[in-house]
């Protein structure tokens, strides 16, 4: 059946109800869907969410192997007010590019779906043109199956959290300026290139709040590790 267009002008509780999340085995089998608001519930009866696809983007400026990060909108209804990786959502059932990825697709690292699904959030969220990315240009480095309630915004009884596997998309640009940012309101407060060590500094910052995927990928995988592009690889 064939998949409809997405519709960027919702509001954040529209997005909530109207957004057809991946549900999946442990496994990362896709076994059903899911609402939006509905998979990231935290309650008694699903004191951990229902478990769905995610994607996380790091991108990286070539020339001096900055990551690009965004602090996510004081309106998100989850994880608001927190810094992150350059940009994390849900590809999506249904939509008018296949954004669901079958085993196959992880075996052979294409994971399209993931990919579609990483280009439309990067034009909603930063204003990154399409014609400016390429799903080839992504590097799929790995699957990240974490959970955690939104304790960092919502305290102790956070009624929302994640519960994601997570596909792990790298890609490097020449240049900050090869890229255009015009980040949505709605989304993003705030955007920032950042180095390595000026990370680290920010990870010191006890005025600053950051997502817990964020904390996990980075110190497993970019930490410590040569940068794409300035003499990574």
């Amino acid at each position: 059946m064939a998949g409809v267009p997405w519709d960027p002008t919702q509001s954040q509780s529209d997005f909530m109800l109207r957004d057809t999340c991946i549900v999946l085995s442990p496994d990362d089998d896709v076994v059903g869907s899911s609402s939006k608001k509905a998979a990231h519930v935290f309650s008694p009866g699903q004191p951990r969410g229902v478990l769905h696809r995610a994607f996380s983007v790091f991108l990286f400026d070539e020339s001096s192997g900055e990551l690009l990060l965004q602090k996510r909108a004081a309106s998100k209804i989850t994880f608001p007010n927190v810094w992150t990786n350059t940009c994390c959502s849900h590809p999506l059932h249904g939509m008018e590019v296949d954004e669901v990825d079958g085993p196959e697709d992880v075996k052979d690292g294409s994971v399209k779906g993931a990919k579609n699904a990483a280009i439309r959030k990067l034009g909603h969220e930063l204003g990154i043109e399409a014609d400016e990315l390429k799903v080839e240009d992504f590097k799929f480095l790995t699957r990240l199956h974490y959970w955690a309630a939104d304790t960092v915004t919502h305290g102790e009884k956070s009624p929302w959290g994640e519960h994601e596997i997570d596909y792990v998309l790298f890609m490097t640009v020449p240049s900050k300026e090869s890229v255009t940012l015009k980040p949505h309101p709605d989304e993003v407060d705030d955007v920032m290139w950042v180095s390595q060590a000026k990370l680290l500094e920010m990870f010191d910052d006890k005025t600053l709040l950051f997502s817990p995927w964020f904390r996990i990928i980075t110190n497993r995988w970019v930490i410590g590790s040569p940068p794409p592009g300035a003499g990574g690889k």
